[in-house]
This record gives structure tokens, C-alpha cells and sequence, in this order.
């Protein structure tokens, strides 16, 4: 559960505070005549949209119950027919000024964007809305700590970061020991980056005999890209001493979609000027009410390259209403941000199991590094091996140390894992989405 700091709304400071603060009413007539214009377009200039859009949308209700679901196999689908988007666009390609495609992590193929020179704006003006609401200002430096690759990423937020008239130390390209020295030269105040990548920051500044904490003067972490446990974000704001920050989004939206406030510890609050999100249960494909864990599934007020209406995205979360936070923002949210994502979720022994459950047990040891975990078929049975880094600080009992991480995932998940152990500094490290999650079991 999210925690709360009451703020008095007169207390804090808004990117557009009209836009953040809005009468629930209002949004709702905001959103609805953002999204019939978007539906106009989209009938009139996306041949994959004119074949799947009703044309006499009345309402916002009248287009939940009338529009289908877009699964993102269906986006491969439509980008197919003529790669590399398909019939999808609403503009021409060729107006396009950024190309974006996904991660490919899952081992799908990739989803393909483009953005034009209004799309980019936009999307920059919603990264705006994320950094100034976790408290970067323009005095502040930041440095964004990913590949500058094709994955849309972080590049939002060095354009964010730029826009707010902040200085940005593009980091992409660099090895780890580089950051860790920018990050303590320069006196960064602004850090982007995944959860897991944050940490390899820190195992590294600890090689180098260096402590963020101490030595640096990271005071902001924008740590998003993937789910992570309430253990993981205390690890990463002590090891920097710093305030850890969720945010989300996908390369389909075009930008980032939630953020978390500071006000609101561990939830994030949904950017509903830009996005309309429907929680839908998972099997009856119903509205669930507040409170209830659903599948959450999105619409794009902003985009005009590449539209987006009723997106399925697989995104696990519990929906709070907007009054339970105390920063005076109308936007409803969501407790603990993405929870984990449904087809990450594995059947062991009957016990539905996710990477995040495994990963909160792991960083409550302090003498375990990285990690994987794989699913294997052991003597005929579904079975979890952890692989795991030892710290190398010399004097460990491996075994002891095994016993005692079986019995705490066993305790918490109800599974007793297998433990083998690998050589510091041997399993990967992951820049963008991390992937310790392996199923190598047989049928």
C-alpha cells in the first residue's frame, strides 16, 4: 500500500497547475473532447482505425462499450502489411522527425512509432509535467543513464530535463565507472535510470571505493522501465541518499503515461489530460471498482502519427481515486504503480509466481548481488532455481546462505527454491528492462 505525506495544495507547485487541478467534471469533458477529435481523425486518415471505429461515438461511455480492445499482436499485425507501420498512421510517415520501436524483450516482434514535430512537443510537455512534479527545477543538472538506442526509454526526459532549462550530461555509450564519476564531478542532482541499472550503479561506485551517498549529490532518481518491490527502492535511495521516484509509459503512448508525487510514496499518479485508463478485469474484460487489482488498458488524447485507442496492455494494477492523495491534484492513481505485467506471471505448483515476488525476498540480503531466476522441470516437477552473486567480501558460508534464502522465498511464496551460486560480477547487467527471468521447463 502507498504511504501519504498531506501537503496543503498551496504549498506546491505545478507544471500547469489548471491541467493538474481541474474539477473532476471538467477532465471528463477535457478528455471527451480531446478524444472525439482524436477519433476524427483517426476514421478519416488511418485506414486501420476507419475499419475498426464506429463513426456515431456519442460519449465517453458510448466509446467504452463500442470500441474493441487493441492487443498489441494486432499492432504487429496491422505494422505487417507494409512494414515498418503499416495501416496504422494518421499523418504521413514522412512528417516524422523521432522513430521509436519497443524493447523485444519478450522475444515478439518489435512495435514500430514514428512522432511528428507535434507529437515530440507533446510528449516532452508530459515528461515536464513528471520531473517539475518530483521536484526538478531548472537550477538542477541531471544525467540520464541508458543507451540513447532505439527503445524510447529515457529519451523523453533529457528533452524534459532540457525544456525546463536544466543541464543535461547525456550518458549513453558510457560504462559504468564513467557515470559513477560524472555523477560525483559534476554534483548531479537529477538521475535517470532503471531500478536495476541504479543498482549496478551503486555495486559499482562500491568497487571504485566510492559512496554515492557520501561523496555524491544525487538528490531526484527517476527510476522507471520496470516493476519493483518496496525493497529495491529503499536500497537504491539509501545507497544514493536520495528520493526514489516511479514513472511509467510505453512506446505505443509515445510518452509517459503516471508518476509518483511526492506526496504519494509508492503510487503514481495518472497523467489523465493525456490519457484515458479503463481497469478491467483480467478474464470478464468488466470495469473492476477501486481498490480491485485489473489489467489496465489506455487511450491517447495527444498522439496524431500513430493513434492509440483502447489499448490491452497487460500492466497489472489497483486503481485509488484522486481525493486519497494529498497533493491537490485531481488525477486519479494507482497504489504501488505497475504491480508486474499478467504475462509475466508463471504457474509453479499451482502458486501463480512473478518476478517482483521473487526479487523483494533477494534484496532483503544484503550479501546477495545479481541474480537470476529460472524455471526448470526437475524429476518431473515445475522448479525454481535461483542463481545467485554472492558479494565478494570473502568469508561467506555459501551454504548457510543458501538455506537461508530458500527458507525466506518459501516463506513468502510458498515454493522452496533450488540455490546455486555463480562468480561476482559473471550474471548480466541490464541497462534498459531487466530479463532474470528465465522458463526453461520442458512442454
Amino acid at each position: 500500500m502507498a504511504s501519504f505525506e498531506r501537503v496543503r495544495p498551496d504549498e506546491l507547485e505545478y507544471w500547469n497547475r489548471r491541467a493538474e487541478t481541474m474539477p473532476r467534471q471538467d477532465l471528463a469533458e477535457w478528455q471527451w473532447r480531446k478524444l472525439r477529435r482524436a477519433l476524427e481523425r483517426a476514421r478519416k486518415q488511418s485506414k486501420f482505425w476507419s475499419e475498426r471505429l464506429p463513426d456515431d461515438i456519442r460519449s465517453l461511455d458510448d466509446y467504452v462499450a463500442r470500441v474493441p480492445l487493441l492487443r498489441k499482436s494486432e499492432i504487429i499485425a496491422a505494422e505487417q502489411e507494409a512494414p515498418p507501420y503499416g495501416t496504422l498512421p494518421s499523418v504521413d510517415p514522412s512528417l516524422g522527425i523521432r522513430y521509436h520501436q519497443t524493447s523485444g524483450t519478450s522475444g515478439d516482434l518489435p512495435v514500430r512509432t514514428f512522432d511528428t514535430p507535434h507529437d515530440w512537443v507533446w510528449g516532452v510537455d508530459v515528461w515536464c509535467t513528471v520531473l517539475y512534479g518530483m521536484g526538478v527545477r531548472p537550477q538542477h543538472k541531471g544525467l540520464v543513464a541508458f543507451g540513447y538506442g532505439l527503445f524510447i526509454g529515457f529519451w523523453g526526459m533529457h528533452y524534459g530535463l532540457e525544456r525546463m532549462g536544466c543541464t543535461v550530461v547525456p550518458a549513453g555509450g558510457l560504462d559504468s565507472r564513467t557515470r559513477v564519476k560524472l555523477l560525483v564531478d559534476h554534483q548531479i542532482e537529477v538521475l535517470g535510470c532503471t531500478p536495476s541499472y541504479a543498482m549496478r550503479l551503486l555495486e559499482t561506485a562500491k568497487e571504485m571505493g566510492v559512496d554515492l551517498a557520501v561523496d555524491g549529490n544525487v538528490q531526484i532518481i527517476m527510476a522507471g522501465g520496470e516493476p519493483r518491490p518496496e525493497s529495491t527502492t529503499r536500497a537504491i535511495s539509501e545507497g544514493f541518499g536520495a528520493r526514489v521516484f516511479n514513472a511509467a509509459g510505453t512506446t505505443e503512448f509515445g510518452t509517459v503515461s503516471m508518476f509518483e508525487c511526492p506526496s504519494l510514496h509508492g503510487g503514481c499518479h495518472i497523467i489523465e489530460t493525456a490519457i484515458i485508463e479503463e481497469v478491467l478485469h483480467p478474464d470478464t474484460l468488466r470495469p473492476v471498482d477501486y481498490g480491485e487489482e485489473g489489467i489496465r488498458v489506455t487511450t491517447g488524447l495527444g498522439r496524431e502519427g500513430i493513434q492509440l485507442f483502447r489499448h490491452w496492455t497487460d500492466d497489472l494494477v489497483v486503481k485509488r481515486p484522486w481525493h486519497e492523495c494529498g497533493c491537490g491534484r485531481t488525477w486519479d492513481w494507482y497504489d504501488g504503480g505497475i504491480l508486474g505485467r499478467r504475462d509475466d506471471m508463471r504457474k509453479i505448483r499451482g502458486v501463480s509466481v512473478t518476478p517482483v515476488m521473487i526479487e523483494d525476498v533477494l534484496r532483503g540480503f544484503d550479501e546477495v548481488g545479481e541474480y537470476q531466476t529460472v524455471l526448470r522441470t526437475v524429476r518431473g516437477l515445475d522448479t525454481i532455481v535461483l542463481r545467485i552473486e554472492p558479494k565478494a567480501d570473502g568469508g561467506l558460508d555459501l551454504a548457510a546462505l543458501g538455506e537461508r534464502v530458500s527458507t525466506a522465498v518459501k516463506r513468502e511464496i510458498g515454493i522452496r527454491p533450488d540455490v546455486e551460486y555463480a562468480e561476482p560480477g559473471t550474471l548480466p547487467r541490464f541497462e534498459v528492462k531487466a530479463a532474470r527471468f528465465h522458463d526453461e521447463r520442458s512442454g
